[in-house]
């Protein structure tokens, strides 16, 4: 039988605006140049974009002019004829702002459009807060979370603000102009509003607004988003094209994982996923800071390592290097709190394996300067719970850009604008 066809109308029948066309033409060539790992010539150009070359000069001179490109030096191809002139990405005009919040610290981070580090600013914030922790003991542990204590939103940002515009200047100083920030916080996200932060003891904390009138630097955007998930985008910059399936586990005294699939950062439907520390690994384990029993976050944040020994202090401005020189040093009580959040990292760590399938496991954040007592016990767990572990091993690494990841990932967020569309940098420049 003859199945009928169905014909769907043309959404509309408007013929494209030659200054869509134009804007559309520019962004294929400028996507081009951006991902191009040399210099890339302007016939290279026409080739990959099958724009004439008429069309690849005005859009070349275009770039130019507005700062966005620069020509190397010219080379020969080895074939007769004139040399190649290479185009790359500029190292002055935009620049992006990253933002990060974290328990004890605050950083600031500006990025060029090259995607290279220009600047980068750490604050420690306090005085260092108790996380929410009262003295009450719960399945064997000396503490409990509790929702009390918080980090004052306004004191905080007002903070991060100050920081932010010394960042601004510096940039300026060096040629650069930013064009957004993008502010990493450690938990879920709904637009600019903080809906809950455990560990900075925020709930529906309108952070981007907040902020953006702090900074006061007009048509300066502001978003907020995950530090996990920025964290993963961060060291997706830095890995080379050779990491593309992988998770981004960034351990503070909270715990978020960032998943890239395919070279492509996977936040979930509205951003809110990457909450590794709030999977349970244990049903009848203490109570968390988000109101469940037994999350990962009760057994592998720096705060249960920092509780199982004596011999720090409640408030170590730097606890992953005091705790990596006690374990060093042979603290039997250390050692023993880190093989404890290795098997529930690892167990945590391989149910997410076994649903999304990547290679590779980054231990991110403060987890980056504790590896080499964590890789064993958490590569174990992978090796017995992951299905296909035995064929494809699992490879448990740090992350390249450890604690810095997820600044300089917001960082990179901010310029990203720039890198996926130079229009609206055209229209501010003329």
């Amino acid at each position: 039988m003859t199945r009928p066809v169905h014909r769907v109308a043309p959404a509309t029948d408007t013929p494209v605006r030659q200054d869509s066309l134009r804007a559309h033409n520019l962004i294929l060539t400028f996507r081009q140049i951006v991902g191009a790992p040399v210099p890339i010539s302007r016939i290279e150009l026409a080739a990959a974009t099958g724009l004439t070359r008429p069309t690849i000069s005005r859009i070349v001179d275009e770039l130019l002019t507005a700062g966005l490109v620069v020509e190397a030096a010219p080379a020969r191809s080895g074939n007769s004829g004139r040399p190649r002139v290479g185009l790359s990405l500029a190292r002055t005009g935009p620049a992006g702002l990253g933002l990060d919040i974290r328990a004890d610290s605050l950083s600031v981070c500006v990025v060029d459009l090259t995607g290279s580090v220009r600047h980068l600013d750490f604050a420690p914030h306090g005085p260092f807060p108790d996380h929410g922790l009262d003295r009450q003991p719960v399945a064997g542990f000396d503490r409990a979370p509790a929702e009390g204590r918080s980090l004052d939103p306004q004191d905080t940002l007002r903070s991060l603000a100050t920081m932010a515009g010394k960042a601004i200047r510096t940039a300026m100083a060096e040629n650069l102009t930013v064009v957004g920030a993008t502010l990493a916080v450690p938990g879920p996200v709904d637009g600019g509003i903080v809906r809950f932060a455990p560990t900075l003891g925020w709930r529906d904390v309108d952070a981007g607004g907040i902020l953006a009138a702090l900074i006061g630097t007009e048509d300066l955007p502001v978003g907020v988003d995950n530090d996990a998930g920025l964290a993963a985008l961060g060291e997706l910059y830095a890995g080379g094209p050779e990491l593309r399936d992988f998770v981004c586990v960034s351990g503070e005294f909270d715990i978020g994982a960032g998943l890239v699939l395919g070279g492509v950062p996977l936040g979930g439907s509205r951003g809110w996923g990457g909450e590794l520390g709030h999977v349970m690994v244990d049903s009848a384990g203490p109570a968390c800071a988000c109101g469940a029993t037994g999350c990962l976050q009760c057994y592998a944040g720096l705060q249960r390592i920092i509780d199982a020994s004596p011999h720090l202090p409640p408030s170590p401005q730097q606890p992953a290097v005091a705790i990596d020189t006690l374990v060093s040093n042979g603290s039997p009580e250390i050692l023993a709190a880190l093989n404890r959040a290795a098997s529930a990292l690892g167990t945590a760590v391989s149910a997410l394996v076994n649903l999304v399938n990547v290679d590779t496991v980054l231990l991110g954040g403060s987890y980056s300067l504790l590896t080499s007592w964590l890789t064993d016990g958490i590569d174990r767990e992978l090796r017995s719970r992951v299905l296909t572990a035995r064929w494809s091993p699992i490879e448990v690494r740090p992350a390249q850009l450890g604690p810095d990841a997820a600044v300089i990932g917001a960082a990179l967020q901010a310029i990203d604008q720039v890198r996926r569309d130079p229009n609206p940098w055209l229209a501010r420049r003329g």
